[in-house]
């Protein structure tokens, strides 16, 4: 369902005309919601109370064909444990084809398993670094009968919950909706009623349930819009929800989001959260309080505020260079975010300058600078620094800085300094072609209404 997701992110932004800058951010940006594994994702959905087949995880091979033994039966679906979309069509960087797999034998259970766990599954949605597979879910095989898609998400357009529903499930959604849009239903919920049973009833007829089993569909639908409510979901997706031999509704697969600004009253949603599906960068800002989005530039930018920082990044890009990260450290940080901020910059081997843009409001000028001199000198930077201070305790932020005898270029209006950071950021470049480290020392440092000179030292 990520193209509907994204078409109801795309309605915020219709009728608006982005920068280049925005639509990077955009492009780059993680979505605000936590994805658990489908493995987890099943369980909460079984405590729920939602019929769901016989299944169970597995962290190695010996253990995947124990589960398959204990669940009985013949064939069993082996499934890698990614946090990325099309799984079934991608492939293992070891050259093992498939992350879903229909066997027969708990001996060939275990064989897949092996091919599966601890390594990089690569799919359309990983990239090429692909995505580690740390555990496998094995589930019993079921005589299906018929096969739907169903979802619940938010729709800003419906100012409330949406239902999403096909009678071709089992496939992907988006080919569906793109050749046959008639075959997409869509069913508003009124936030304040709920989800009728009257309502489900008549999407489990359209939908071609059977007269034995849309009655218990309805149900299951009732439940998952249940949990959706209960645990602040923004998206719940069963692909496929089928229909068995014996006329129950089943949900078969499930991709279930969270929404982020509510995960202090879920702990059981937070505590099955897998860094190790995440961005590492990504993870060190999260812990540390720092909203941070890496981009494909060279020029790494730390500021306080998404506005200003729109802002800097445009002005970078206005003066022919790149940015190499969005990175707000908001109103309230401290010297030891701001030296954490720098490692996280730094660890992008691209950066070859760092301009730090600050309008002190709520936040003091002086502490960025501690901040900036702890980072240059705990982590020994290479990278140049244009520092723009302007705002609560500027002067004394200046001291610091001018005390701290480190070669930190100043500049007191954006323009200025995001012009410096260039022009240092492509002389850096050419210093490391030639197999050369290079040095500044600032010249001028008073007003920014005359263009500083800067000095480079090889």
């Amino acid at each position: 369902c990520g193209s509907i997701v994204m078409a109801a992110l795309a309605s915020v932004f219709r009728g608006i005309t982005a920068s280049r800058t925005v639509q990077g951010v955009l492009r780059h940006a993680p979505r605000r919601q936590l994805h658990l594994h489908e493995a987890y994702s099943m369980e909460l959905l079984k405590k729920h109370g939602v019929r769901t087949p016989r299944m169970g995880i597995a962290h190695t091979a010996e253990e995947a064909a124990t589960v398959a033994e204990n669940l009985g039966g013949e064939q069993w679906a082996v499934k890698a444990q990614v946090l990325a979309g099309g799984r079934g069509k991608g492939h293992f960087e070891s050259g093992f084809k498939g992350g879903v797999h229909v066997v027969k034998g708990a001996e060939n259970v275990e064989a897949v398993a092996k091919n599966m766990i601890g390594h990089k599954l690569i799919t359309k949605q990983t990239g090429h670094a692909g995505r580690p597979c740390n555990m496998v879910l094995i589930v019993e095989k079921m005589n299906i009968i018929k096969e739907y898609y169903f979802a619940i998400l938010m729709d800003r357009a419906s100012q409330g919950p949406v239902i999403v529903a096909s009678s071709q499930g089992g496939m992907d959604i988006e080919a569906v909706a793109k050749d046959d849009p008639s075959a997409i239903i869509k069913e508003p919920i009124d936030i304040k009623k709920g989800l009728t049973l009257e309502q489900a009833e008549a999407l489990a007829v359209k939908l071609g349930f059977s007269p034995q089993s849309s009655e218990q569909a309805a149900q299951e639908m009732l439940k998952l819009y249940s949990f959706f409510l209960k645990f602040d979901c923004t998206m719940v997706e069963i692909n496929p929800f089928v229909q068995d031999a014996f006329g129950h509704a089943v949900v078969l697969d499930a991709k279930v989001n969270f929404d982020d600004n509510a995960l202090a009253r879920q702990p059981e949603v937070l505590s099955h959260r897998d860094f190790s599906q995440e961005n590492p960068l990504d993870v060190v800002a999260l812990k540390n309080d720092l909203n941070y989005i890496g981009l494909d530039g060279n020029i790494g930018c730390l500021v306080n505020g998404a506005g200003l920082a729109m802002a800097t990044m445009d002005i970078i890009q206005l003066h022919g260079g790149k940015p190499a990260n969005f990175l707000d450290i908001g109103g309230g940080a401290t010297a030891k975010q701001v030296t954490e901020a720098f490692k996280i910059i730094t660890s992008d081997p691209r950066v070859s300058c760092i301009l730090v843009n600050i309008f002190g409001g709520i936040m003091r000028c002086d502490v960025i600078a501690e901040g900036i001199i702890h980072a240059t000198k705990q982590l020994d930077l290479k990278v140049p620094v244009v520092v723009r201070l302007q705002g609560t305790r500027k002067i004394e932020a200046k001291a610091l800085i001018a005390s701290s005898q480190l070669d930190i270029i100043s500049a007191d209006e954006l323009d200025l300094a995001a012009k410096r950071a260039v022009q240092v950021s492509r002389i850096v470049q050419l210093a490391r072609e030639a197999g050369l480290t290079v040095s500044f020392k600032d010249q001028i440092t008073t007003d920014a209404s005359v263009e500083s000179e800067l000095t480079p030292e090889l």
